[in-house]
């Protein structure tokens, strides 16, 4: 997505506030295909715009890099507890809206302010900080290779659903120490909620089974991030742990898997990558700058009511920052080459910046690398312009990303396509009976 330094304040064509005074609606096949043209028409109203994210739920987003840093390293004005939500407070919105679980309240370090957000943050961080990147990588490339054997002997895959999307999930499932049967159903969970399949059913089984994590771990701790962050000196107790682990699981792999396709798109399809010179970091924070995974959220709530930016904002008022837009602001095109390439805004800023950044920086690399070192004549199947986006405010990603090359036999055959299952209360012995899930089929991959 590369935007033009000029600008129109023509809305895009299909853009229902064309000529009405309505919002800017970041949702439907049109702004997914072309949000580029969305975000300049918004510029146009100044450095915030007035958007409705899905029909019914009115923000403003913050579209200007500068406005966006101050907006970020302001906690005392903008907090992240959207229980100060009030058009969600007063019945406006309401709790079926299908973007309000990704903006309601959760007792987590996302969704809170002060003393408790600084206590949840360093019990994540800290344990987070003690993932030993050698042992990240070795797992993310043995993931690569059981994902790679699926299709190799094919000679072609869907690089998006085959491998980006459930490469992080499985190195989530390592990292924090999910046995299978629990590992399958924490799959089952976070796929069913961000692919929008049965995802009310999704988020009851990712609760239920994270939390038969946490027993677990309770009873046998082990090397891995969930007993860390049960370990730390927070002392978080069940619900807590809970809380923390849907966060990281979920706001994980999302954005994971958007920032390896988006990339493996740019490397496939950019004259820039497909010859020599530029490498897989050059790529990634391409992706980050200027298709970000997530590309508009950050959502923050005025204390009081406010002057920001040249609007003015009721306490309460839902703001969201447009990363995609921040970060290709025009403004910025002049000094973008002296900033530091992490100035972009994809892991967000301030108190609430990504934690795990350099965990899903190392995940990506790896991911990729492994991919086109095996596959070096690897390419697009169809022609770029026929690929699609999923609709939505929060994300950019794609729906499919075909690939073709050349076919390689392996020594391991792939695994017959598993059922997910689907939780809920089974015996010991219907767990026993069952062959399993993709993170069953995986660890006896691995053991054969």
């Amino acid at each position: 997505m590369n935007m033009q330094s000029d600008f129109s304040a023509v809305p895009p064509p299909g853009c229902p506030a064309h000529g009405s005074g309505m919002r800017v609606p970041l949702y439907g096949t049109e702004f997914a295909a072309d949000p580029g043209a969305y975000y300049t028409y918004m510029r146009s109203y100044g450095p915030t715009a007035p958007v409705e994210l899905s029909p019914g739920v009115d923000a403003t987003l913050v579209t200007d890099y500068s406005a966006a840093l101050q907006l970020l390293q302001n906690p005392d004005t903008f907090r992240k507890d959207s229980r100060r939500w009030r058009e969600y407070n007063e019945g406006k919105v309401t709790r079926d809206n299908p973007v309000v679980p990704l903006l309601e309240y959760r007792p987590n370090c996302m969704f809170t302010d002060g003393a408790e957000h600084m206590r949840l943050r360093q019990a994540v961080t800290d344990s987070l900080a003690r993932v030993d990147a050698h042992r990240l990588s070795r797992h993310v490339e043995r993931v690569a290779d059981y994902l790679m054997d699926q299709f190799l002997a094919r000679g072609s895959a869907d690089l998006l659903n085959d491998y980006a999307k459930l490469l992080p999930l499985f190195v989530f499932n390592e990292l924090f120490g999910c046995p299978a049967e629990i590992g399958d159903r924490v799959i089952f969970g976070i796929s069913g909620i961000f692919d929008g399949v049965n995802a009310e059913k999704a988020n009851e089984v990712l609760g239920q089974s994270v939390a038969e994590l946490v027993a677990l771990k309770r009873k046998q701790p082990g090397d891995d991030v969930t007993s860390w962050l049960m370990e730390h000196h927070a002392q978080l107790n069940d619900g807590e742990m809970v809380h923390q682990l849907v966060l990281l699981l979920g706001a994980g792999a999302e954005p994971q898997r958007n920032l390896i396709a988006n990339a493996l798109l740019l490397l496939l399809s950019d004259e820039r990558y497909t010859g020599a010179g530029l490498l897989v970091e050059d790529a990634l924070d391409d992706v980050l700058w200027n298709s970000p995974p997530m590309s508009n959220y950050a959502p923050h709530y005025p204390v009081t009511d406010v002057d920001f930016a040249g609007t003015r904002l009721r306490a309460g008022d839902l703001v969201l920052v447009s990363i995609a837009a921040a970060n290709t602001d025009p403004a910025l095109s002049a000094s973008r080459q002296q900033l530091s390439k992490r100035a972009h805004l994809a892991w967000s800023a301030g108190p609430h910046a990504c934690p795990a950044k350099d965990t899903a920086q190392l995940i990506g690399v790896v991911a990729i690398e492994k991919l086109l070192n095996k596959l070096p004549d690897i390419e697009l199947a169809v022609p770029e312009s026929s690929l699609t986006w999923r609709p939505g405010p929060f994300n950019r990603g794609l729906t499919a990303l075909p690939a073709r090359f050349t076919p390689i036999r392996t020594d391991k055959q792939p695994v017959a396509q598993q059922q997910i299952p689907t939780g809920g209360h089974r015996t010991h012995a219907q767990n026993k009976q069952e062959k399993g899930g993709l993170w069953s089929s995986f660890l006896s991959w691995w053991r054969t």
